[in-house]
């Protein structure tokens, strides 16, 4: 079997790390925050409000893929990463990683999400952000797998939609005995 690679994506604010950290206990994998693979520049950049360019995510990107790889080459047979991955040419690198990466674009109505934004404290990417992410966002293509989930609803309600899609295309924890992989 090749790993399924799942990539939690959409604009700040969206829950990918909630929903993520759910997905993770589920399937008992290794999972990455993409947010930690951000060079400090690129953080110190949006920090200040300033949207980054291809240039800045490109190692960025690279960096995600390289660790997918990683897992497909340990054996793994899941991982879950978060990764904004609004535009088509960003998950284009994505999918250059070892097994299949499928995508879970979480995409709650625009209020809603400024609304988790604003609530939020000491996150480098600040409210005003979300317009500027809003603008690139590319939706997924006839020819990437995945699934788009636009719930207003809380954590939960989100949480049952991913895992009423994870089952109905068949993805099933693998049982590992004694293995506990805890969050990365």
């Amino acid at each position: 079997m090749d790993t399924v690679h799942f990539v939690l994506m959409g604009v700040c604010g969206c829950g990918k790390t909630t929903a993520a950290l759910t997905l993770q206990q589920h399937f008992q994998c290794p999972y990455a925050e993409g947010d930690d693979f951000h060079t400090q520049a690129n953080r110190d950049k949006m920090g200040a409000g300033i949207a980054l360019t291809d240039q800045d995510r490109y190692p960025w990107l690279r960096n995600l893929r390289d660790w997918m790889t990683a897992q497909a080459q340990a054996g793994e047979p899941y991982s879950i990463v978060t990764c904004s991955a609004l535009k088509r040419h960003y998950r284009d690198i994505l999918r250059e990683a070892g097994g299949r990466v499928v995508f879970v674009h979480l995409s709650p109505p625009y209020e809603v999400n400024l609304e988790r934004m604003r609530a939020r404290k000491g996150h480098y990417m600040k409210a005003g952000m979300l317009d500027s992410q809003m603008a690139v966002l590319e939706e997924l293509g006839e020819d990437e797998a995945g699934v788009r989930i636009g719930s207003a609803g809380g954590a939960e309600e989100v949480q049952a939609e991913i895992t009423a899609w994870v089952k109905a295309q068949g993805f099933e924890p693998i049982a590992r005995p004694n293995q506990h992989r805890p969050a990365r």
